[in-house]
């Protein structure tokens, strides 16, 4: 078995290094913006999926929603501001449903 020379495992960075020097550290105002397009886009990513696997186009989940194709793009892109109970009525277009699980946090 090959041995790892330790002190160039210490040179290496990881990820969270990388993370903390291009977007911030956590909690920074930097961070926390990436941290909200990150989960814009996650979210957004998700519902083109399955927009995808039920064969519609964005402008039929549109005019089921009652809003312009354009804001349909820009949710599946993660560049809408989009409002809680937006994001769960197009979810339910796509038949996607959303069970609020609570949990108390430890601390």
């Amino acid at each position: 078995m090959r041995k790892l020379n330790p002190e160039k495992l210490s040179q290496l960075t990881t990820f969270n290094d990388e993370l903390d020097q291009k977007h911030g550290t956590p909690g920074s105002p930097e961070r926390q913006q990436f941290d909200e397009e990150s989960l814009a886009w996650f979210y957004g990513n998700m519902l083109r999926e399955r927009r995808k696997e039920l064969n519609l186009t964005q402008k039929q989940v549109a005019e089921k929603l009652g809003r312009e194709q354009s804001y349909i793009a820009r949710v599946e892109n993660g560049k809408a501001d989009i409002q809680l109970s937006s994001f769960f009525r197009i979810a339910a277009i796509l038949g996607i449903q959303f069970v609020p699980t609570f949990m108390q946090a430890i601390r």
